[in-house]
């Protein structure tokens, strides 16, 4: 079942997602519900706050990123890179962020919750991080480039961080009106969006 993804604005993007353990109810059906409704909104990762969950769940999905590039004249990444990529899907459940390291480097990034714009973004390159996968087994793994990237931007929505946090505060006053109009839903998408409608309005 495809979900209806919160647009910016709503307090939920913002709080600190709860973890969860293997008696969370319907757990395999809201993993799958998320898988779909990211494909449908054509994207590479989907945090469970995003579809009106607070907990500590994300999914990520390489490949269409990866087939994006492989088109380009000019592919940013490694045939090797796109190669891990494309077979990179997963599951992060109660993900603790041990440590980022290595060069910070820039990318513009986009968010399915913030429709229609995208900004250049400094993330560390290497990254330690323990999650369970959807069996609730353990993992330590380290990732580096792009899945790296993709997994930081899908952990800070664990802690009620956006991409937009992280510009500078000049580059978010010039993209202010574009934001509320977010938050007052006067933006589209090609995919359904949930805006944040407060009490009594």
């Amino acid at each position: 079942m495809i979900l209806p993804i919160i647009a910016y604005g709503d307090p939920l993007l913002r709080k600190v997602a709860t973890p969860i353990d293997e008696t969370y109810p319907d757990l395999d059906k809201l993993i799958e519900d998320m898988f779909e409704t990211m494909y449908e909104a054509s994207g590479v990762g989907l945090a469970a706050p995003q579809v009106g969950k607070s907990i500590r769940l994300f999914i990520v999905d390489a490949e269409p990123f990866a087939e994006d590039e492989e088109g380009e004249d000019d592919p940013e990444f490694t045939a090797e890179q796109l190669a891990e990529m494309k077979d990179f899907k997963r599951v992060f459940i109660n993900a603790r962020l041990i440590n980022e390291t290595g060069k910070e480097w820039g990318f513009k990034e986009g968010c399915l919750s913030i429709p229609h714009l995208r900004e250049n973004v400094d993330r560390k390159a290497e990254i330690e991080i323990e999650y369970y996968d959807r069996q609730f087994k353990k993992h330590v793994e380290k990732f580096d480039g792009m899945i790296a990237r993709v997994i930081q931007h899908e952990y800070d929505h664990l802690e009620g961080v956006l991409f937009t946090d992280k510009i500078s505060p000049f580059k978010r006053k010039m993209l202010a009106g574009k934001l509320a109009d977010i938050s007052n839903g006067k933006i589209t998408a090609d995919y359904k969006l949930r805006y944040y409608k407060p009490k009594g309005k």
